[in-house]
Formats: C-alpha cells, sequence, structure tokens
C-alpha cells in the first residue's frame, strides 16, 4: 500500500527534542558527543543492534557489558572459539543470532580487515546482516540518509498516518515515507526516532502533548491514537509435545550434550530428549534406570508451544557417550538456553 500525499516529518522538530531527551545508553554516543565531532564506534553499534532483535533495552544492557569487557573490540570477538559466544549468549533467545554474531565477526577480520562496511548495501553483504540492521549501522555511524525503520517505528508511523490497515500491508509506504524525512544528521535522526518511539508514543499509551511531531499526527486528532497500529489476525500457534531425560551421577554431576549445529537452538547446549511432535510421543529413555516423571515444562517459541514432559533418574556415567558431565555447581556457565533451564529447575536442579 502506498500512502497518498504523506504529511512530512518534522525532522528539525525530532532532533531538538533528541538533543534534551536521549536515552544514554551503553552503546550510544549522545548528541552533544557527536556534535563535538566524538564518532560512534561501528563494533558496539552493531553489537547492540543484534542484541536487540527481538530483545527489550533492559534486557540487554548486562549482555552488552558483558560481552564488550570480555571482547572489547572486533578481532577479540572473531578469535573467541563459538562455545564461549553460546555461553555468554545463553538467556538472550534466537540463538541463531549469536551464531550469525561470530560468523560476521570474523568475515569482518577476515574480509575487510576489521572494518565494518560503511554503506547499508555492503553491511548486508555480511552474515546476519539484514536490511533494518544494516541500514541502523549505516546510519548512526557514518550518517548514510537511509530510513531505519523498526518495530518501535512501525507503531510510531502508522499513528503519524492514522494507517486504515496493519503495518504489513503498507511497510513499503511507511519505508518511503520516513526516507523522505531524513535529514544530513541521519544518524541522530534515526536515534531519536527510536526514543520517541521506546518513550513517548510507546504501544500502550501515547504522551501526545510532549511528543515533536504532534502537530502532524493523524491519530492524535482521532482522539484515540493507542488504537493504532490495526492489529492483523494472527494465526493459530500449534502444539508440540516431547520428553526431556535429566540423568545425575552418584555424584550430583549432570548429563548434558550439544543440539545439532542447524536447526532451533542450533549448537546449545541440552538435555538428551525425544522428538517434538503433534502427538506426545512414547517416552524413550536413553538408558534403563528408575525413571522418576518430575511434571510439565511449557515453554513458547514464535512459532510454536513446546509442552514437555520431564524425566529425572540416577544412572551411571559409564554408560553414557557423545555428552559430558557438569557438576551441578557449573551449570550456570553453560550454554542452556531458557528451555532446558526450564527443564532443570523443574527436575529439581536449579
Amino acid at each position: 500500500m502506498h500512502l497518498s500525499n504523506p504529511a512530512p516529518i518534522d525532522a528539525p522538530a525530532v532532533l531538538a527534542w533528541y538533543e534534551c531527551h536521549a536515552r544514554d545508553l551503553p552503546w550510544r554516543v549522545s548528541p552533544g558527543d557527536r556534535a563535538r565531532g566524538i564518532k560512534p564506534d561501528p563494533y558496539r553499534v552493531w553489537l547492540s543492534e543484534v542484541m536487540l532483535q527481538q530483545t527489550t533495552v533492559a534486557a540487554v544492557k548486562s549482555y552488552f557489558r558483558r560481552f564488550t569487557s570480555l571482547w572489547p573490540t572486533i578481532f577479540d570477538l572473531a578469535a573467541a572459539p563459538l562455545d564461549s559466544v553460546l555461553k555468554e549468549w545463553a538467556g538472550l533467545g534466537y540463538y541463531a543470532r549469536a551464531r550469525n554474531l561470530h560468523a560476521c565477526a570474523q568475515a569482518v577480520v577476515r574480509e575487510h580487515g576489521g572494518m565494518f562496511p560503511r554503506s547499508s548495501a555492503g553491511l548486508q553483504a555480511l552474515p546476519g546482516v539484514g536490511a533494518y540492521t544494516s541500514a541502523a549501522i549505516a546510519a548512526i555511524c557514518f550518517d548514510e540518509r537511509v530510513a531505519v525503520l523498526d518495530g518501535n517505528l512501525d507503531r510510531v508511523l502508522a499513528r503519524y498516518y492514522a494507517l486504515p490497515v496493519p503495518v504489513r500491508e503498507a511497510k513499503e509506504g511507511l519505508r518511503a515515507a520516513l526516507q523522505a524525512a531524513v535529514p544530513e544528521r541521519a544518524g541522530d535522526f534515526a536515534q531519536a526516532m527510536m526514543d520517541l518511539g521506546a518513550t513517548i508514543c510507546a504501544p500502550r499509551a501515547a504522551a501526545c502533548m510532549v511528543c515533536p511531531i504532534q502537530p502532524g499526527c493523524a491519530a492524535t486528532k482521532t482522539g484515540d491514537p493507542t488504537r493504532y497500529p490495526l492489529k492483523a489476525a494472527k494465526p493459530e500457534r500449534p502444539t508440540r509435545k516431547g520428553h526431556a531425560y535429566v540423568m545425575v551421577d552418584a555424584d550430583g554431576d549432570v548429563y548434558l550434550q550439544s543440539r545439532p549445529e542447524k536447526g532451533l537452538l542450533g549448537g546449545m547446549t541440552e538435555v538428551p530428549g525425544s522428538d517434538w511432535a503433534t502427538m506426545l510421543p512414547l517416552a524413550d529413555y536413553p538408558v534403563e534406570a528408575a525413571w522418576q516423571h518430575r511434571g510439565q515444562v511449557v515453554h513458547v517459541f514464535t512459532h510454536f508451544r513446546l509442552e514437555l514432559e520431564v524425566w529425572s533418574a540416577v544412572v551411571s556415567p559409564e554408560r553414557l557417550a557423545g555428552g559430558w558431565w557438569a557438576e551441578r555447581r557449573a551449570l550456570r556457565g553453560e550454554a542452556l538456553p531458557t528451555l532446558f533451564r526450564k527443564v532443570l529447575a523443574q527436575a529439581g536442579l536449579d
């Protein structure tokens, strides 16, 4: 859907607001510092943007600080073992991001001498860098005049134009309207619009009286700006079922293994389990033991809901191969995604 005669966004008003109200974020160079000639570090911007995909700012801050403490430069991250990166990523979810993060760091070092490409087109050639991330890095770090359109901005623009259809039906029209507004200070403008969506034009509330683009906002004039964006019909999320087998030895050590590199939670750490299917399969224990049913864990992924029946048993270490035994006190340092931390907690090993 194309927008007919869209009202222009007042970029000078947005920038003036940002100069007073910019969020203080560990990866950001403030507008005042930028005006004094301090440039954003592409490594830190890229790292933050990858972490922020599908994750909140509050959740990302501690991970960002830990990553930049362990691996202060792109060279450090590229040289790190993938397993170490996965362990530090555990808990952030969407684990393909961690594998792509590591692959991208290696590509930047190997193919670009540790320097990120300066254009959004060049950045998109890197592993795991799509249209949004490339635009964000290019705008924030190099002031490329490119529209940076994320979920927050979808909401801001849908309200600004009182969009009569769900955002996904008008994405290119919104992008074109935003592109037309991008000023010379593209990086500050991109971050200002992100802050506007995160603080002023929030999902469940709109502080229209202090919004710098309120004079041109169509949704404000309706008296109910939070009605927008209109919601698209959601497909029903299917349910999958399976079993998880928690094995401990006489010393209390826990048997772990790695998931296949490809696929959901690829390369992460797990306890053994069954396939996940529409109908609950019969329990097929890895070894003979006095298995106890410890209850059920429910975990919701983007595209399906998972119900796992949790079983535990004390077994002999000599009867298992292919994985490793982890001391209970060391579980926190393993690359266990949230799902399998739930499983261990259900088995009494949190």
